[in-house]
């Protein structure tokens, strides 16, 4: 039906004839003449049409989806738009046909201000197939895609070999709600989606496979965030015979040929820090290292201090530099946010030449407000900001999320996530995070997660103490995905289950097709999984996956273009066996 894409016509055209199809971008008609723009998938061009050789040129209306014939020849003198890639040329129409007819779109789809900003996202979803046609759409899944496909080309390179695994599976515990699905031929029994092809990636290391990769989805039921969605994508990877150096190795080529498609760039730069480092340091396990203001432990100078909101307690602060000027009012809400977040509240202290400013400087020593100064590094007309609290990590967190949000107030973070991109790995995490109600330890990762060989005949003593053989990968705040070496021990990885809770026997019943295939000869190995949805938002400049999902869910979970979820009709339920339980209230 064409010849050419409108977005593809240049000088070098200029005397062909073409055939192009797409939009009406807009329309322009001048008396004598009709200008129209154009717009496929790989851009727009301007056509001209004479409406008395072609009358129809008059009916033309936005987004109307058309047909036309003609010669390509250059603007005018004083026409061309040289902030189009085809503004130096136009076709001059001899033939036009509608295709089909458009009426007035529920919004407008271009990028400028005030367009898109002005329109709830429940609407853009709704009529996603017209939101899909903005131009910064249109760039966002593009961007995906290559992203995509040089990640899968680079581990392509290196050995792996793509294997699809099962979207129905058993349910078991990896960190988030299953999404279950009931069996029709079972009733009564369900499979679940997989939150990730962990154990079958695991079996495929038992069958001798050695570098497996996959391009998957996963679906998780918990509750959804800018950079969280039900249903996502990931490159998931596992090898035999490797550790986490060759496995980070692995990820480190693929997610910088990733980058390199998108940016026309390549990282070479990834550093790395301990779990411990980066929460003394940005109170964060992914953190954004892309600007200073890091944290500063003071607990041992206020050990034994006098003023009771710090004596015992761990206390971490930072220094804004310039900050003594801040407002009252701001000092107030940062303040009332740390509280939102968790926290007892915030000490904040001007430095001035020869003393601090604060309500609480009157209780603090001479040597206890200088080890203050000499331990934030801090110099007259900046500002210090202290938590305190008998939680470390809770201390550490709260101060932590102020950063990221003061720095982003003052100018002193980013404000685009696509740059500068900041990798950095993440390891040493502790194996389990937190007692449960029950006072079992949590998994920090999963449940197969090797613990670090020095920690193997304490764990349970201390198992909170343990440090585990895990990895993240995070860029410019956002974890962009885990990994680690996994126990290939039957009865150390029995020993994990008896620690969380899992005994002999529910273990063999949730896990047995895993543990009996450690029977018959397990290779080490490790693997790693990183979101392509999450990279392709940071590469894009984004806030939201969804803004990179072709087809997302809103906030709540609901999609506003097929109206799911839905009840289903009461025969589908009897197929199944169940029966719809009343909302509850």
């Amino acid at each position: 039906m064409r010849t050419h894409y409108a977005g593809d016509l240049r000088p070098g055209h200029v005397g062909s004839r073409v055939t192009l199809c797409g939009w009406v971008e807009a329309r322009r008609d001048h008396g004598g003449v009709v200008f129209i723009d154009i717009r496929d998938a790989r851009g727009l061009a301007q056509v001209v049409l004479d409406p008395e050789q072609l009358p129809e040129a008059h009916r033309l209306r936005s987004e109307w989806v058309i047909r036309v014939e003609g010669s390509v020849r250059e603007r005018p003198a004083g026409t061309v738009n040289l902030e189009l890639p085809t503004g130096e040329v136009e076709v001059v129409v001899d033939t036009c046909e509608v295709l089909s007819e458009a009426e007035p779109l529920p919004f407008p789809i271009d990028d400028r201000p005030g367009g898109e900003g002005a329109v709830d996202e429940a609407l853009r979803l709704r009529y996603r197939f017209v939101d899909l046609r903005r131009p910064r759409m249109q760039a966002n899944l593009r961007l995906r895609s290559r992203l995509a496909l040089a990640v899968r080309q680079a581990m392509e390179d290196q050995g792996f070999v793509d294997v699809q695994t099962p979207t129905l599976t058993r349910s078991t515990p990896e960190g988030a709600r299953d999404f279950l699905v009931p069996s029709r031929k079972q009733p009564g029994t369900f499979y679940a989606l997989p939150q990730s092809p962990q154990l079958f990636k695991q079996l495929l290391m038992v069958a001798g496979l050695d570098r497996y990769y996959q391009i998957a989805t996963c679906w998780r039921d918990e509750d959804l965030r800018a950079d969280r969605a039900y249903e996502f994508v990931q490159l998931d990877a596992e090898a035999s015979f490797v550790g986490a150096e060759e496995v980070m190795a692995f990820i480190e080529v693929a997610v910088a040929a990733g980058i390199e498609a998108v940016t026309g760039t390549r990282p070479t730069e990834f550093p790395r820090m301990t779990w411990h480092d980066a929460m003394d340091r940005y109170g964060s396990d992914k953190p954004d290292t892309r600007f200073g203001m890091a944290l500063v432990n003071l607990t041992d100078l206020f050990a034994a201090s006098e003023f009771r909101a710090f004596a015992g307690k761990t206390v971490v602060g930072l220094r804004l530099p310039g900050g003594a000027d801040t407002p009252r009012n701001r000092l107030d809400a940062w303040t009332d946010r740390a509280k939102a977040l968790g926290g007892g509240g915030l000490v904040w202290m001007r430095v001035e030449p020869e003393a601090l400013d604060s309500p609480v400087a009157k209780f603090l020593s001479e040597p206890e407000q200088k080890g203050l100064r000499d331990g934030l590094g801090a110099e007259p007309g900046d500002l210090a900001l202290l938590v305190a609290d008998d939680d470390q990590r809770l201390a550490q967190t709260v101060l932590g999320a102020l950063r990221l949000e003061i720095g982003a107030e003052v100018g002193a973070r980013p404000t685009s996530l696509a740059e500068p991109l900041n990798l950095v790995w993440v390891t040493e995490f502790p194996l389990f995070e937190k007692l449960s109600d029950e006072g079992r330890p949590v998994p920090s990762h999963h449940p197969f997660t090797a613990p670090h060989p020095d920690d193997v005949l304490g764990l349970e003593d201390d198992p909170l103490g343990a440090r585990s053989l895990a990895y993240d990968l995070v860029v410019n705040g956002v974890e962009l995905g885990s990994g680690s070496v996994r126990i290939h021990d039957r009865e150390l990885q029995q020993r994990i289950f008896a620690l969380i809770g899992i005994g002999a026997e529910e273990s063999q019943a949730r896990f047995g097709f895993l543990l009996d295939a450690f029977r018959y000869g397990v290779p080490p190995h490790a693997g790693f999984a990183f979101g392509i949805d999450r990279l392709a938002m940071v590469l894009a400049g984004e806030q939201s996956l969804r803004d990179v999902i072709a087809f997302p869910k809103t906030q709540s979970g609901a999609d506003p273009l097929t109206g799911a979820p839905a009840p289903v009709d009461d025969r589908q339920l009897r197929d199944l066996g169940l029966r719809a339980a009343p909302p509850p209230d």
